[in-house]
């Protein structure tokens, strides 16, 4: 192992845009034990009088969500939302043909604003596209937002809902672009689909705001053509473009796993240019940004179809120091296209390819729930265009990238800042200057690293805590310069107060 030099240069007055807060979201589908012995869990002991699961609940604030997007995902467009409302006792069962699982429809669309409320979460909620219509969608948008005196919110009022649920995000449809969705439609089809539900929603409510589904994923053969076909038809009724990523190391081929945020940056701009063209194109002064709210780890070949059971174990990926750390830098990326990227939902939440999995009694943290807690909780006000200059680490997929992958952030009305650093070199430390160049007074109050020798080290029911963030010295700032010693297969996060 050698030790390697770099450089960081920071700026507090070299922005990029402000951080959205949504950016730090979640999902959570009625697939596999998400929603049944995941968040709703009655017969657990950690459930509370609602048989919402305490310990996930506790988790999810420790993380600090911001929105949560509901019910899919693919489950989505099969889904009648009137199934799960009312009393639970007259509830149907039904078969659920995107997971091939029995859906018992006892949490729903009111359960699950009670459950944002308890984890202080903005709901986003997701209207049918596949086998649903225009006006079950604008129905549903009656009967969450309007306060009473009509039909469908006299219904919510019945169901013991007084207050409206004044839920502002609706993505309209979920990965229409996909033969495997339930009703896929090609791009013309969805586009004119999606605005004619946009328009009854928006006039449902105006202040709502509407996610178009763009391509689930840049290998799919219409991408980018849909995204720019469904926009051009959708645009002045929307306001985000829903954007799918997985990412996985299926060829075990860790140099350029460790190199993933290249794909990812390119995946948004790539989306960003078809943007700007659309917008051009309609010679419009409307703006659209981008909804990445499906995003996660998942390639080890969990199944997927439930074998027509109840909460099968579907997708529950064990994750390892390798994936934490793609995490970490899928979060940068967040960062450094903030001027574009505007809402962000990690899925999923809890036991689908999420890196918290329960038992009926108990609660285990993978390791990229820390690297994700780190920047949901830090990372405030603007993000900074950092400039590093770092050694590069050959990989086979993206040819040389640079040894570190850095976002920071500041905060001009607190004062507070943070920088956040993967070391992505799997066998050397990098020993680097970090220079803050704007001559403010600043110094380093926190300081936290997640670090292993293994990429494929595991955090497991009988070792929970093998990898996790371990608070670390704090680095001493003289005349704007600390210097820092960055473990091999590390992330490192620094929180900062400018006086």
């Amino acid at each position: 192992m050698s030790n390697l030099k770099a450089q960081i240069f920071l700026d507090t007055n070299r922005t990029i845009a402000p951080i959205s807060p949504l950016l730090f979201g979640g999902f959570a589908e009625h697939m596999g034990r998400c929603i049944y012995e995941g968040i709703y869990d009655p017969a657990s002991p950690h459930a509370d009088d609602k048989g919402l699961r305490k310990d996930v609940m506790e988790a999810l604030c420790d993380q600090a969500y911001t929105v949560i997007r509901y019910p899919g995902g693919n489950f989505l467009s099969g889904y009648n939302w009137l199934d799960g409302v009312g009393d639970r006792n007259q509830r149907p069962r039904r078969r659920e043909l995107a997971w091939q699982s029995v859906e018992t429809n006892q949490f729903g669309t009111n359960e699950f604003m009670e459950f944002c409320k308890r984890i202080n979460a903005a709901p986003m909620l997701g209207v049918n596209m596949g086998t649903g219509t225009i006006q079950s969608a604008s129905d549903l948008v009656e009967y969450c937002n309007t306060a009473s005196g009509t039909y469908w919110s006299d219904l919510r009022i019945q169901h013991g809902y007084t207050d409206p649920h004044n839920v502002r995000y609706w993505c309209v449809g979920n990965e229409m672009d996909g033969p495997w969705q339930i009703g896929h439609l090609e791009a013309a089809a969805y586009g004119n689909k999606a605005l004619e539900a946009a328009k009854m929603m928006k006039w449902q409510d105006p202040t709502i705001q509407t996610i178009l589904c763009g391509s689930s994923n840049d290998q799919m053969p219409t991408y980018p053509e849909w995204d720019r076909t469904a926009l051009e038809i959708a645009w002045e009724h929307i306001d985000y473009l829903s954007i799918h990523y997985y990412a996985g190391n299926r060829t075990n081929d860790t140099a350029s796993y460790l190199a993933s945020a290249v794909a990812f940056e390119r995946f948004v701009d790539t989306l960003e240019g078809t943007l700007r063209y659309v917008k051009a194109k309609r010679h419009s002064n409307h703006q659209v940004y981008l909804s990445w709210d499906e995003w996660q780890v998942w390639y080890k070949g969990d199944p997927v179809q439930g074998d027509w059971t109840e909460a099968p174990h579907l997708a529950e990926e064990m994750y390892n120091l390798e994936d934490a750390l793609v995490v970490a830098q899928w979060l940068n990326v967040f960062l450094r296209m903030s001027q574009v990227l505007k809402i962000a939902c990690v899925a999923q939440i809890v036991n689908v390819i999420s890196w918290l999995h329960t038992r009926s009694d108990g609660l285990l943290k993978h390791p990229s729930y820390y690297a994700f807690k780190l920047v949901s909780n830090h990372a405030r006000g603007d993000a900074l265009d950092v400039l590093v200059k770092a050694p590069h680490v050959e990989t086979k997929q993206y040819d040389a990238v640079p040894a570190l992958d850095v976002s920071a952030s500041y905060d001009a009305e607190t004062g507070q800042g943070a920088v956040f650093i993967v070391n992505r070199s799997q066998t050397d430390s990098v020993t680097t200057d970090l220079t803050w160049q704007d001559g403010k007074a600043v110094q380093v109050e926190n300081a936290w690293q997640m670090a292993g020798t293994d990429p494929k080290q595991v955090n497991t029911w009988e070792a929970p805590d093998q990898l996790t963030a371990k608070s670390i010295p704090v680095p001493t700032i003289d005349a704007g310069l600390a210097t820092v010693t960055l473990p091999p297969l590390s992330f490192t996060v620094f929180t900062t107060r400018t006086a």
